[in-house]
């Protein structure tokens, strides 16, 4: 099913054994007009807790590949993926299809699912009951490194 445009992911564990822990900015920061700056650094935020809502059923997998760049996944980015979330139509999720895994949005139509990519140069796949499917997580965060 992969072709080489498509996306891979390499999959890995998260160690929660040990914490990531960062300056915190206590007051939030304009997204719209620009408000008076503040020094108000709190304590420190600690990014596994805030990030792995469900250690347990926590991975993290790196994107190879473009087929979803219109839903701001990017090659190279880092998936989040909760393997205990139930998955909805509408979400964004790690599957297991005939030997493959992919990321797409989960489309729940008349006829069926389907695994709709966010790029138009990829066509949407319809999960036959052929298939060998399912659903093996749901992305709850994306990390990705923005253009210097």
């Amino acid at each position: 099913m992969n072709t080489n445009d498509d996306i891979r992911l390499e999959i890995g564990s998260v160690d929660l054994n040990q914490s990531t822990m960062a300056k915190y900015y206590e007051s939030r920061i304009q997204a719209g007009f620009p408000s008076p700056a503040q020094d108000a650094y709190g304590d420190t935020i600690d990014l596994s807790r805030e990030l792995f809502n469900n250690p347990a059923s926590t991975f993290c997998a790196r994107v190879i590949g473009n087929s979803m760049i219109d839903a701001g996944i990017d090659n190279g980015d880092i998936l989040i993926i909760d393997k205990s979330l139930t998955p909805h139509n509408g979400d964004i999720a790690v599957c297991f299809i005939d030997g493959d895994f992919t990321v797409k949005r989960i489309t729940i139509k008349d006829d069926g699912i389907y695994l709709t990519p966010a790029n138009k140069k990829f066509p949407e796949l319809h999960v036959s009951p052929e298939s060998n499917f399912t659903v093996w997580g749901v992305v709850s965060y994306i990390i990705h490194r923005l253009q210097r």
